[in-house]
């Protein structure tokens, strides 16, 4: 099996719960940091899927690396390669999709309430209610062709689908450590943000383990169904490559 491209952006946002997730099943995966590295592979061929993680950056900063990530991601979509994408990410290939991202009525930072559609219940295994951690300003538009899975009352699109490309507005490979960094690397803004759908570190950090129990019983069962895609992909193209021709000895 190819290795899984994890794209991160940020010190305070790693891989978490993922990376738990893909070295437990003994899945190999190639980490990049775009930003420090300062450039992105602009070719899928060499994975068997894409996962975009958060940034403190918008998708339509004109930064290089954003632009290399972007073209990765449509180089993903016509290769057939998944896209798994978490708040940035998810804003990014909502991007590379053909859809617009913009601004939010309301910045959403802290935990906030979501429902998920009868598609995303059936097809992805998620929850009908839940409380997602949250940390974004923008949102996307949901792209032609593309189912939404979750909306929330303060961002109604809070995630969408479309075949093996999945995109959550909002942080599922969060770990206690990570949100106790995020709060205090992001204090002075913390003080600044206001809004129904803002909260301080105060109130992130109220019940965290409570909240987190929950969130990572959705963010193992969504790995475990898309890394299962990719299985499957890889399963399929190494029967084709081992199945002998029809016409053999003809």
């Amino acid at each position: 099996m190819k290795p899984i491209l994890v794209l991160q952006h940020e010190v305070t946002q790693g891989p978490g719960v993922l990376l738990d997730h893909l070295e437990s099943h003994g899945l190999p995966y190639h980490l990049c940091m775009s930003p420090l590295d300062g450039r992105a592979p602009v070719s899928a061929r060499d994975y068997s899927g894409v996962v975009v993680l958060g940034s403190d950056r918008s998708v339509n900063d004109l930064l290089p690396w954003i632009e290399q990530e972007h073209a990765l991601l449509q180089d993903a979509v016509q290769r057939h390669v998944p896209v798994l994408g978490h708040c940035f990410g998810a804003q990014l290939l909502a991007r590379s999709l053909g859809a617009r991202v913009q601004r939010n009525p309301y910045p959403n930072i802290g935990w906030g309430q979501v429902w998920s559609s009868p598609y995303a219940r059936r097809v992805m295994g998620l929850l009908r209610r839940a409380m997602l951690f949250n940390w974004h300003y923008d949102t996307f538009q949901i792209p032609s062709g593309a189912s939404r899975t979750l909306y929330g009352p303060h961002c109604l699109n809070k995630g969408f689908c479309l075949g093996p490309h999945w995109a959550f507005q909002g942080h599922l490979e969060v770990t206690a450590d990570s949100i106790r960094q995020w709060c205090d690397h992001g204090r002075c803004e913390l003080e600044q943000v206001y809004g129904p759908a803002a909260q301080d570190a105060e109130h992130i950090l109220l019940g965290l383990d409570q909240h987190l129990s929950t969130l990572h019983l959705i963010a193992r069962q969504t790995y475990q169904r898309w890394t299962d895609q990719l299985l499957e992909r890889a399963g399929v193209a190494l029967a084709q490559i081992h199945m002998p021709s029809l016409y053999a000895g003809q």
